[in-house]
């Protein structure tokens, strides 16, 4: 009876599928931070004003009265978070809305579904890898938030090839994260860096670019290997449950064809994205004018489209419903960074994190640099606002233990950027998530093999870099 019963007995669940909810981890991240007011001291560095922006000055760290966070402070934190967050939050609606009316239109259906038709169904694997490069080559170019309109035609894509939604974030959010955070051309990690360090601007471009390159490969291989499991296997699929209303192909791929009706659609939504790569090169736009530019292309895709007002004012709240999921955890997760303020201890973990890395090795002080930046990333996850804070520490400290600035730079990189992959605090994380409906904790699941090769091949580089000297 016994052996029966132990045979019974079920078997505990591998750790990734144990991962809490993402409202849940969330919680326990503001828990956390709130409970490390009361244990690290409250400290700081003096900053000065460089460029119109903050940077820290080295050796300037200094302890100052603890500002322990009380219960009410904890929870008074969430609305701050959101009032902190609300160009994001609101770039996530706008980006709904956009798509909303492009969805009812029914061009990006037709568009997608004419695409899969003459690229072939046989070819559904290079398909793949070409929109994860594609993608890729947007947040490398483009930057990261700037992309957010792209991430639904992904899911479009993805369901149409047979795939999910969670391959669907992997080709577009998975591909965009990596290039945005190894882009050899990044303005707020490398040029951000290479300006603090007074290093030629986007100098060791070489090897940056075969890093980027590489991780792309790698992405899109495992893009390819999770297509062909759920093919073979549709029961462990990651994006079982989750809503493709308005996204799936509604008709055979063979009796697809893009109206002149279509055609406009598209044209108003391309000359749109033109219009917003001219705003934020030449421009410095950012998320508001961005946000303007999705809703004029929503207004103008509705009246192209023939829609009336009642059809318009319901197709705006049908996609702010949608949105609201994704627009909640943009303003939940930025709760942390309020927290982190309040408490005063952000410059206190970079300060000891820095401290940590003095008597190590010179290969492991390399690689310990950028574990110690992945830490910081999830206190401070801007990566122009991480550079600021550390790089002004960690570039002196690098040429004490015999590390050049570039490697420093590069190890601040790596860490910024990858983590960025599986970062519950970072607002643009969750707001591309959003779009293709996929909740953190089932993109934890799928992406951290990914991230764990990338960093094993990452690491490999700064190994490179070490023993060639890298400047």
């Amino acid at each position: 009876m016994s052996e029966l019963n132990l045979e019974d007995k079920p078997k505990s669940k591998p750790w990734f599928k144990r991962i809490p909810h993402a409202v849940t981890m969330l919680f326990g991240i503001i828990i956390l931070v709130t409970i490390l007011t009361y244990i690290l001291p409250a400290g700081t560095y003096e900053r000065v004003v460089v460029d119109g922006r903050k940077s820290v000055v080295p050796d300037s760290y200094k302890i100052i009265p603890s500002t322990p966070i009380g219960l009410l402070d904890m929870f008074k934190a969430i609305p701050l978070g959101f009032k902190a967050a609300v160009e994001i939050i609101f770039i996530v609606l706008a980006g709904a809305i956009m798509f909303g009316f492009m969805e009812k239109s029914k061009a990006v259906e037709n568009s997608v579904g004419t695409l899969v038709k003459k690229l072939g169904l046989n070819n559904k694997n290079l398909i793949i890898v070409i929109m994860t490069f594609i993608y890729g080559f947007l947040g490398v170019a483009v930057g990261y938030e700037n992309n957010i309109a792209m991430v639904p035609i992904a899911a479009v894509l993805s369901l149409a090839l047979g795939g999910d939604l969670i391959l669907a974030a992997g080709i577009s959010v998975g591909a965009m994260t990596i290039g945005f955070g190894l882009s050899p051309i990044n303005p707020y990690t490398v040029g951000t860096g290479h300006k603090i360090a007074e290093l030629p601007m986007f100098s060791g471009a070489l090897l940056r670019s075969v890093l980027c390159f590489s991780a792309l490969s790698v992405m899109a291989y495992y893009n390819v290997r999770y297509f062909k499991k759920i093919t073979k296997h549709p029961e462990k699929s990651l994006g079982k449950g989750l809503d493709v209303s308005g996204m799936s192909l509604s008709k055979p791929i063979q009796d697809y064809r893009v109206s002149i009706n279509n055609w406009m659609v598209i044209s108003i939504f391309l000359i749109g994205l033109m219009v917003i790569l001219y705003g934020v090169f030449n421009l410095n736009w950012y998320l508001n004018e961005l946000s303007a530019v999705f809703l004029i292309i929503a207004v103008l895709c509705g009246i192209v489209a023939r829609m009336d007002a009642t059809t318009m004012s319901e197709t705006v709240l049908k996609a702010v419903a949608m949105a609201a999921p994704g627009a909640f955890m943009v303003g939940y997760a930025t709760s942390i960074k309020v927290l982190m303020e309040t408490g005063n201890i952000g410059d206190t973990i970079s300060y000891n994190l820095a401290l940590m890395l003095k008597d190590l090795p010179l290969y492991a002080s390399a690689i310990s640099m950028s574990i110690s930046q992945t830490v910081i990333n999830f206190f401070i996850p801007s990566g122009s606002g991480q550079a600021l804070a550390t790089l002004p520490v960690m570039l002196p400290l690098g040429e004490s233990l015999g590390l050049t600035r570039q490697i420093t730079i590069l190890a601040f990189q790596i860490g910024d950027g990858l983590s960025n992959l599986i970062n519950p605090t970072l607002g643009g994380l969750i707001a591309m998530l959003s779009m293709c409906r996929v909740p953190i904790d089932r993109w934890v699941r799928f992406i951290f093999p990914v991230l764990i090769t990338l960093l094993g091949i990452s690491f490999i580089a700064l190994i490179v870099a070490v023993a060639t000297n890298y400047s």
